[in-house]
């Protein structure tokens, strides 16, 4: 819950002007050009640009260069690009780049006060309420995630004893639905040209997965009569709504169209495989921390 409101107060830091060296997390506004061979790069030179140490948004190397540096401060250094880098000009080459510091900025976080619980949504102030709100998420979090860890591997344990052969043309079809639904998510966020093709070769293995577990769940669901108990539905669909302002609200858009309803359905009947399966394998437990769970 702690280090959950501490990242809510980096999202909420303002930046003060300070006369010290740089240090990481402060904001730091410079000006650079990158040579390769004694030449400029596409990509490598830029002025009054603000880059936080330690953020991890630039490559380290460059982050760790701007480190000690103060405002007025000029200096060069070398440094490699990791072999899988985008700019394939660049990639695993050594470069030369000089910076020049124009200003630094220490981050300047809020008070955990009344303004600070209103910023992040609690309309009276409570900061007792916010703390209350944070811990819920987070104990919601934890149960879903805890939840898939265990789904998925039931999930591989079906695939590794089922053996059969799966349906040629089921295969394809989803390969062809992968590959499109992922070509418009890539047209969406600009990383792909409307109407450009990805090779459906490359959705073979994810999609035989997907068919074969659905093959199983069906044929478990039949065999063993294992159905999606309205109870649960509900149970789901009011644990899923709980992370929005007006849960209430949720639960009637997810029932009040039948294909949403049905997912709920689908995902109450894997609910009920993972119990079914879960009761009849050899399980261990096993423990794992917070920050690995979250993290995972």
């Amino acid at each position: 819950m702690d280090n959950t409101i501490a990242t809510l107060r980096k999202q909420r830091a303002t930046y003060a002007l300070v006369t010290r060296a740089a240090q990481n997390e402060d904001r730091v506004l410079i000006d650079f050009v990158g040579t390769l061979d004694g030449k400029p790069f596409q990509g490598g030179e830029a002025k009054d640009y603000p880059v936080v140490p330690g953020s991890g948004r630039m490559l380290r190397d460059f982050e760790t260069a701007i480190v000690g540096m103060s405002a007025g401060e000029t200096k060069s250094f070398d440094m490699t690009f990791p072999e899988d880098y985008h700019g394939k000009d660049v990639a695993g080459k050594q470069v030369t780049f000089q910076i020049t510091v124009k200003s630094v900025e220490a981050q300047v976080l809020p008070e955990v006060d009344s303004e600070f619980a209103k910023s992040v949504g609690i309309a009276d102030g409570d900061v007792a309420r916010l703390q209350d709100e944070v811990r819920g998420n987070l104990e919601r979090e934890v149960s879903r995630r805890l939840k898939g860890r265990n789904k998925d591997a039931a999930m591989d344990l079906l695939l590794k004893v089922a053996r059969f052969e799966l349906p040629r043309a089921l295969v394809e079809w989803e390969m062809h639905r992968l590959m499109h639904q992922t070509a418009e998510e890539m047209e969406q966020r600009g990383m792909m040209k409307k109407g450009a093709q990805l090779p459906p070769e490359l959705f073979r293995e994810r999609a035989e997965k997907r068919v074969k577990l659905g093959l199983i769940l069906a044929d478990l669901a039949q065999k063993q009569e294992i159905k999606a108990d309205p109870e649960k539905v509900r149970a789901l669909v009011e644990d899923y709504a709980q992370s929005f302002e007006h849960p209430e609200e949720v639960v009637r858009w997810h029932y009040a169209d039948p294909s949403r309803y049905q997912e709920l359905e689908n995902l109450a009947l894997e609910e009920s495989v993972v119990e079914w399966v879960m009761a009849r394998a050899k399980v261990t437990d096993q423990a794992v921390t917070f920050t690995d769970l979250m993290g995972n």
